[in-house]
């Protein structure tokens, strides 16, 4: 990225840009922040540019000392408490309401203090609603209440303003190319460190978080930084590896409590062929009932609408010039994937073989957009309807195809859309290359394998071909 256009990003957005070379300087990482709360500190507590200096290391470190508890200090900070001290932590806080015949409360959750049943003010829920949701981070005023336990007696949430006008708006004063560069930095990726087909595919793994319900997998080797972006992005992207239950995934029949599709906006199931499911039978059924429908069931004791989207992430093996070892491309992921009726249900597949493996030199180092006001301006734009109207006015289908090949096109060119030309001004031929090819070789990937598996899909043409509508209208800047 040239320095020309670090200052275009600086002019441009002001204040909701940084330098992300500040990041990998701070060594924040190290302490399990991710990414969108690691740059809220950073402006906060050390504002500037460039590889944080001795002086601002020093600050930063005073910082996280006071705010940030190690594993080994949490009796630490829990004897402060004792002693009647007003603690100040940095930390994610969620909610649970606890409805039962014994109790009706609301009770926060401090993982980094190990509380579980800590007192909190309803006004604090009201003005924090996503505090009842997929939790936010933000600094936590914690003190002993009077009636025994520990309350929440202040909350400072981290959250940027988002104006999706003003966001189109801004969009116009960079070329095609600026744009998706700055996508790219703002995402954490050096886009120097690969080629416009490479990039395009990175940008798609953003797919789940413009669109609702749009369900996603990639497959790829080791090493290409599948989780990365997942991890790094949002708080309301929940990543899950190891044993999932019917009770966290959709809803807890004892507690009365949702599971996660039900509280993000983006579910995560990475190394899907490690993760080991309790009632593997039951979690499917439900699985494929929500991946249709978006409403969470379990047992008839549940019925809730949710639009998160759902991203499975494989590895697979690679033959000597780097692709797929099998014609089957699923053919290494858990047999139930192997249904077309659940496989089916997926927007797409990305083609992660076409990634490069992730090194130093693919983190950004450039000016970029904010981590916490790029998520929230990303997630945002999943309210946005008009942008699938507009797809579907220009393209036309000219191969026999099934319904869902045609929502998941237009949904995947949509988001696209969205990513790279939020305010519509696109030229017929970046449109057609840049969001309804990728949105359409995507899909192919989840056909082929139909195709292989199941006869039935032989009543539809194989190859998924999609025109642009001949007298359609574009407007270019």
């Amino acid at each position: 990225m040239s320095i020309e256009l670090d200052k275009k990003v600086r002019s441009v957005f002001g204040t909701l840009a940084m330098n992300k070379q500040r990041l990998p300087s701070s060594g924040l990482s190290k302490l399990g922040v991710p990414a969108y709360v690691a740059e809220w500190i950073l402006e906060e507590v050390v504002p500037g540019d460039g590889v944080l200096t001795a002086q601002e290391l020093e600050t930063l470190g005073s910082f996280t000392t006071q705010m940030i508890p190690r594993k080994n200090e949490e009796n630490v900070y829990k004897n402060r408490l004792l002693t009647r001290e007003t603690v100040s932590i940095l930390d994610k806080v969620s909610v649970e309401v606890v409805i039962n015949r014994n109790k009706e409360d609301r009770l926060a959750k401090v993982p980094a203090l190990g509380f579980n049943d800590c007192l909190i003010a309803d006004a604090i829920i009201e003005e924090n609603e996503n505090l009842l949701k997929q939790g936010i981070w933000g600094i936590v005023d914690l003190a002993a209440a009077k009636e025994g336990g520990i309350q929440i007696v202040g909350f400072e949430p981290m959250q940027a303003s988002v104006n999706l006008a003003a966001f189109r708006e801004k969009r116009r004063e960079f070329s095609g190319d600026e744009w998706r560069e700055l996508m790219l930095i703002s995402c954490g990726y050096n886009p120097a460190a690969y080629n416009i087909g490479e990039q395009i595919w990175i940008l798609s793994r953003l797919l789940p978080l413009v669109q609702k319900n749009l369900h996603l997998m990639e497959l790829a080797p080791k090493g290409t930084g599948k989780s990365f972006i997942y991890q790094n992005i949002s708080p309301r992207v929940y990543i899950v590896a190891g044993n999932l239950s019917p009770a966290v995934l959709f809803y807890n029949n004892r507690t009365g409590q949702p599971g996660l599709l039900a509280r993000y906006d983006v579910l995560v199931l990475d190394e899907i062929q490690y993760i080991k499911f309790d009632q593997p039978e039951n979690i499917v059924s439900n699985l494929k009932t929500y991946l249709e429908n978006g409403r969470i069931t379990r047992g008839g004791l549940a019925d809730i609408p949710s639009d998160c989207g759902m991203v499975l992430l494989a590895n697979i093996s690679l033959d000597r010039d780097q692709k797929p070892l099998h014609d089957l491309v699923i053919s290494e992921l858990p047999r139930f994937m192997h249904e077309t009726a659940f496989l089916d249900r997926f927007r797409g597949i990305i083609p992660g073989w076409k990634i490069p493996k992730f090194s130093e030199k693919c983190i950004a180092t450039s000016v970029g957009l904010k981590a916490d006001f790029f998520s929230d301006t990303l997630t945002a734009m999943r309210h946005e309807t008009t942008y699938d109207e507009w797809v579907k006015n220009r393209i036309e289908f000219v191969s026999k195809m099934h319904i869902r090949d045609q929502r998941a096109i237009i949904a995947n060119a949509a988001g696209m859309l969205k990513i790279l030309y939020p305010d519509l001004r696109v030229s017929r031929e970046a449109f057609y290359n840049f969001c309804v090819l990728p949105a359409v070789e995507m899909r192919q990937i989840v056909n082929n394998q139909l195709w292989q598996l199941d006869e039935e899909y032989h009543q539809f043409d194989k190859e998924l071909k999609v025109e642009l509508v001949e007298a359609s209208h574009f407007e270019v800047a």
